[in-house]
Parts: C-alpha cells; sequence; structure tokens
C-alpha cells in the first residue's frame, strides 16, 4: 500500500462528488419558463387568474383576500371530520378589522382533476361559489358562464 487513504472524519457534512469535473448541476430550466414552477405556484396562478377574470365585473373584489392553503384543517377541538366530502374552499368573513377571505385548498382540487384545463376550470367554480356565498349571491349571478362545460 503506497498511498493510504485515511478515513473522512465523522460529521464533516455531506459527500459531495464531483464525477466528471462539470461542477455542480443547475437548475433544469431558467426561471422564466413554466416548467420551473412549482405545483402550489401553478396553482396560486390558477386561482389568481380566477380572481383577475371575475374582479373586471365585480370591483369590489379588491377588498377580499384570496388564499390558497394545501388542506382544510380542523379549527376547534371538538370538530372531526365526517362521511361527507372534503370542502374545496371556504370563506372567512370580514371581522375585528380584518378583510373578508376566500381560500382554495390545493390538495383536493388537484385529486379531483386530471390536467390542467380541468384544474383550471375547477378553481374558477371554486372561487365562484365562495365569492358567491361572501357577497350572499348566486354563483350564476357572479359569473354568467358558470356551470358551463
Amino acid at each position: 500500500m503506497d498511498n493510504p487513504v485515511t478515513p473522512r472524519a465523522a460529521g464533516t457534512g455531506p459527500r459531495r462528488r464531483d464525477r466528471h469535473g462539470r461542477g455542480m448541476r443547475g437548475p433544469i430550466a431558467p426561471p422564466q419558463v413554466p416548467l420551473a414552477m412549482s405545483r402550489a405556484e401553478a396553482f396560486a396562478d390558477l386561482v389568481q387568474d380566477s380572481v383577475e377574470r371575475l374582479e373586471r365585473r365585480w370591483p369590489q373584489l379588491a377588498d377580499i383576500d384570496f388564499l390558497v392553503l394545501d388542506v382544510p384543517h380542523l379549527d376547534g377541538p371538538g370538530q372531526v371530520w365526517d362521511d361527507e366530502a372534503v370542502p374545496l374552499g371556504g370563506t372567512i368573513s370580514a371581522r375585528d378589522g380584518r378583510r373578508a377571505r376566500v381560500v382554495v385548498y390545493r390538495r383536493p382540487v388537484e385529486i379531483r382533476t386530471k390536467g390542467r384545463e380541468e384544474r383550471a376550470a375547477l378553481v374558477h367554480e371554486v372561487v365562484v361559489e365562495q365569492v358567491a356565498e361572501l357577497l350572499g349571491l348566486t354563483p350564476e349571478t357572479v359569473d354568467p358562464r358558470y356551470g358551463e362545460d
């Protein structure tokens, strides 16, 4: 053994290799390309597109916050899941100086859709239904094309 290899000290960090001298790998696509967006970012864009579409007809939507959460959660200690469907969205009324909120749950919507077009249509339906509930109107009043496939 001419060149003994000394063992690596434990706990010095992860072992990184640059096998062929090319350097560390970079991102697969530049940030401005849709491929670089995460699923959560793409979903948030669908919600934003739907809101912008409705704001042309209903300018008061600028006073409402639109949120995307991954999954619905239980608010109180006594609440339990029942056998009914998982909600796709919800509303929180304005109170104590807070603005009203519309929440869209990303994972339940994604599970129920197969492609981007189908997902965009379902997101728009959920946003329309929640805005209608918050404004005390019917979904058809909020968006005359509601329910059209």
